[in-house]
């Protein structure tokens, strides 16, 4: 049997699904008081749909607050619940956790959250939770994970999960050894763009796939004379900073579950930018990278090529780019559009840099239609892992994932380092 898996009160082994209870009206006791303390008070509460309660750490911060809680949490709640495959719903309530308790409040007056606190042992020890999340900077999630871990929740949490490869292969063992479902957000795996790139490898579009070529990124101001768009951590190595370990995560993903797992990789990690300035206008060393320029080599023959920079001014429709070369055609896919080339509609450029170029290359790619409706990707993950936790079964992208790609990170860092090609 699994570890017990809490809905509003009601006790049934992770291991099975709980499709079972649904339907039942449910007394659900409440979280903490509004204000945050830690002092437990009781109140009936007639429910038609089933409740899981999710703990959300981290929930002031910039992904914390804008992806997991407003368009993923509160989203879900505010459409009634998430729907399971036999059309049954179950509903989600947060409790929000972080250090700062005027923050807090705000964010739970604001969105009509009655459950907030300071205190994450007191969070992790309330039994009417059975989620934790974990959105926290880097440098402070294996903690804690690992104490919701031993308290019995099931785990969802931001990448990377673990500041080491084995550290995050660690806590996979300790999860799968407690029963808990574990997840690791893979978000851009749901962006539009990618979905539709998804469309046409399997309908076998490219042919046989060439390569891959991604361009993300863009200019974060420095915080002296403009304020930064990302936090001051992210640029401190003793912090867990670095798009290094930040983007390197993401692309052993893209690339293992769109074109196969990565092989080798060399990489050079650079910092352009030597001085930044805090939120509080103070300036700081930057100690971690801000830049990185990888070449993947692909278990399936493909190369890929990614640049990651938050120096660099975007000359793209998109913040993020694929271009995917194959023998029958290409694309170059971003956040949300995805223009493709066939072969049979491939020109025929001559190179000759005395005259001016008479084509507009752009205009002779065309549109790959919706064919759907796409909602936010990262509450489109989040709804796939609540599915796989109310059902007992594993979440795809789960920890041994998270460490695949905390595994690529290091050997991009190495590459950099010691100037020569690293083989996973």
């Amino acid at each position: 049997m699994g570890t017990p898996l809490l809905i509003r009160g009601l006790v049934v082994s992770c291991r099975y699904a709980v499709t079972d209870v649904f339907g039942l009206r449910l007394k659900a006791l409440s979280g903490y008081r509004r204000g945050g303390s830690a002092k437990r008070e009781k109140r009936s509460v007639t429910m038609s749909v089933p409740t899981l309660g999710v703990i959300l750490n981290g929930a002031t911060g910039r992904m914390g607050y804008r992806q997991h809680l407003v368009r993923s949490v509160l989203a879900i709640r505010d459409q009634g619940g998430v729907e399971l495959a036999d059309g049954r719903r179950v509903q989600v309530e947060p409790l929000l956790v972080g250090r700062s308790a005027d923050k807090l409040r705000e964010i739970a007056e604001r969105h009509g959250v009655t459950r907030w606190t300071t205190d994450l042992d007191g969070a992790l020890s309330d039994d009417t939770t059975s989620i934790y999340f974990d959105a926290q900077i880097t440098s402070a999630r294996e903690k804690a994970v690992r104490a919701a871990i031993a308290a019995g929740k099931h785990i969802y949490a931001e990448k990377p999960v673990a500041e080491a490869a084995g550290d995050a292969l660690a806590l996979g063992k300790l999860a799968d050894d407690a029963g808990v479902v574990h997840g690791v957000v893979h978000d851009k795996l749901f962006l539009p763009g990618l979905l539709k790139l998804r469309r046409l490898i399997d309908g076998g579009f490219f042919g046989r796939i060439l390569s891959v070529r991604g361009e993300f990124g863009y200019w974060v101001f420095e915080g002296d004379w403009q304020s930064a768009q990302r936090p001051s951590w992210n640029y401190r190595a003793e912090d867990g900073g670095g798009i290094v370990l930040d983007m390197f995560c993401h692309w052993n993903y893209v690339l293992e579950n769109l074109f196969g797992r990565v092989q080798a990789v060399t990489a050079k990690a650079v910092t352009h930018v030597a001085e930044r300035w805090d939120e509080q206008g103070e300036p700081y060393p930057a100690t971690a990278d801000d830049s990185a320029y990888g070449i993947f080599e692909l278990e399936s023959g493909i190369i890929a090529q990614i640049n990651s920079s938050w120096c660099v001014r975007v000359n793209r429709d998109e913040l993020v780019e694929f271009q995917v070369d194959g023998t029958e055609g290409s694309a170059v896919a971003g956040l949300r559009k995805c223009r493709v080339q066939h072969r049979s509609a491939t020109p025929k450029p001559v190179w000759n840099p005395d005259l001016p170029a008479t084509e507009s290359f752009r205009d002779q790619w065309t549109e790959v239609p919706d064919n759907a409706e796409f909602d936010n990707g990262f509450k489109a993950q989040w709804e796939q892992y609540l599915r796989d936790v109310v059902a007992g079964r594993p979440h795809v992208y789960d920890f041994f994932a998270a460490a695949r790609g905390i595994q690529l990170a290091e050997a991009g860092l190495t590459s950099s380092a010691e100037g020569r090609r690293v083989v996973l």
